[in-house]
């Protein structure tokens, strides 16, 4: 026992190393220091909303108050859960939900609960989300460090692995070496990047090149935590808007039947009487982005960022978004 705990300890410390866990407890940190119903839009879901939703760009052309609010790996379960820790410090007249697919079809993810949880001061509504959420399986584990922590633990033993390598003897790790260009958390919980995709990501390595929309399921679990975000937002007089960041052009054209996916969220939307923009439908559509546009083949970068804001600024005027948060 002593031997595990020991280890369980050092993979904790270890999740302090990561850079990601860094950027959100700035973006949490940040948040919990706000005077108290000073925000106007709050941006919730994924990495996909903070790698696509800058505030600044939002709060200088409207005049107003916005934040971002999204996490890494993000499920609706925790995007819940990070808007009810919302409700206790703002009140904000739009909410901006991310819905990525990849993130619908998991029952359950530890690692961004994990994530959350490193973060959330609110040590009540930890319990509440372990005891609602968790599978009995996944709440034990939760409780042991070793397992808890080992993929931070990991992560950073890599780093570490290919610093002292290309210190000692030059040895580089050429991804890292290619990715020119700086990543930095910013302001009001945005990451800024001006990374370009790497070459091997528009054939060798790119995530989606076995993706089918026919084998896609959006899980019961997920939608029953989109429900809860709406008949939240509603009790609380809080206009919602359902958005799918794009993805690389050439990552969409690698996926197969992406037409179910886009018709199951949009048919849930509709359901709900949510307005839904789906950018990779607008970018094929109105070939928005280029290649340069994206960090990675998943995730756009800032030169995107300021393309699909300008667009979204005038997708909030044209459907009277402009007059609920001047309001």
């Amino acid at each position: 026992m002593p031997v595990i705990y020991y280890i369980g300890k050092e993979y904790s410390s270890a999740s302090t190393e990561n850079l990601i866990n860094t950027y959100n407890e700035k973006r949490w940190g940040e948040f919990y220091s706000m005077e108290k119903n000073s925000i106007d839009m709050i941006f919730l879901g994924s990495s996909h909303s903070y790698c696509t939703f800058d505030p600044d760009i939002f709060d200088k052309e409207l005049n107003i108050s916005s934040y971002q609010m999204g996490m890494p790996l993000q499920h609706p379960d925790s995007t819940y859960f990070t808007l009810l820790e919302v409700l206790n410090y703002q009140k904000p007249k739009v909410a901006v939900v991310e819905v990525y697919w990849d993130m619908l079809d998991d029952d359950f993810e530890l690692k961004q609960a994990s994530m959350l949880f490193q973060v959330l001061k609110n040590k009540e509504l930890e319990k509440k989300y372990i005891d609602e959420v968790f599978p009995l399986g996944e709440k034990i584990k939760y409780n042991i460090n070793i397992l808890k922590y080992q993929q931070d633990y990991f992560a950073l033993k890599n780093k570490e692995l290919k610093d002292d390598l290309k210190e000692k003897f030059g040895v580089s790790d050429k991804i890292y070496e290619k990715q020119q260009g700086k990543e930095e958390y910013r302001s009001k919980g945005y990451t800024f990047c001006n990374y370009n995709m790497l070459p091997d990501e528009f054939d060798k390595t790119n995530q989606f090149k076995n993706f089918d929309g026919k084998n896609w399921e959006f899980k019961s679990s997920q939608k029953k935590y989109l429900q809860k975000i709406i008949d939240t937002c509603r009790e609380e007089n809080i206009e919602i808007i359902f958005v799918t960041a794009p993805v690389a052009n050439i990552s969409m054209e690698y996926i197969k039947n992406y037409d179910k996916v886009n018709s199951e969220i949009t048919a849930f939307a509709k359901e709900n009487n949510i307005l839904y923009l789906d950018y990779n439908i607008v970018n094929k559509n109105e070939k928005l982005l280029k290649h340069e546009n994206f960090r990675d083949d998943a995730h756009l970068n800032h030169s995107g960022v300021e393309i699909v804001d300008r667009y979204f600024l005038n997708f909030l005027k044209e459907n009277g978004f402009l007059e609920i948060l001047k309001y």
